[in-house]
């Protein structure tokens, strides 16, 4: 079993050797333009350019809650981009985020992980726009890849 670590840092500068992933969530409806994403499209264009193709394409592919998608975005980087967030917040309902669809998404992620030698950084995900409770994300994270021997690695931004 791998420990969880926590640091401060930049999820999208993940401090490690070796192959890594990039894990975060994305919503449903296809939208890409606020919070981490943000981040990821400042230094690589690909995962977006892939998520809105994804979505675009949703008909005849996988795309949907509890989907993910691997972006590969240097030799040794992937972005995967997980679908685990239902609409987008408004101002009444409650949060968008999925567990269950997380829980998928993160099973599928230890996989792909594990097929690829590769370590995972993430912000807490889940926790930002889509609402979700970190107290509820970090289990799910847990069992699904540090449970499985997948190292974490989770960026509270500095």
């Amino acid at each position: 079993m791998e420990q969880l670590r926590i640091v401060a840092g930049d999820a999208t500068g993940p401090q490690a050797k070796g192959p890594k992933i990039i894990a975060h969530v994305c919503n449903d409806i296809g939208g890409w333009g606020k919070g981490f994403v943000l981040a990821l499209s400042k230094r690589w264009p690909g995962p977006e350019k892939d998520f809105r193709a994804w979505h675009r394409g949703r008909s005849g592919n996988d795309f949907g809650l509890g989907a993910v998608r691997l972006v590969q975005v240097r030799p040794d980087t992937w972005v995967a981009n997980m679908v685990a967030q239902r609409g987008i917040r408004t101002g009444s309902g409650g949060p968008p985020i999925r567990y269950e669809a997380l829980e998928r998404c993160l099973a599928a992620l230890g996989g792909h992980a594990l097929a690829l030698g590769a370590s995972v950084h993430m912000p807490r995900i889940g926790c930002g726009l889509a609402g979700g409770k970190w107290s509820r994300v970090e289990p799910l994270v847990t069992e699904a890849l540090c449970a499985r021997g997948v190292a974490v690695t989770v960026y509270d931004h500095a």
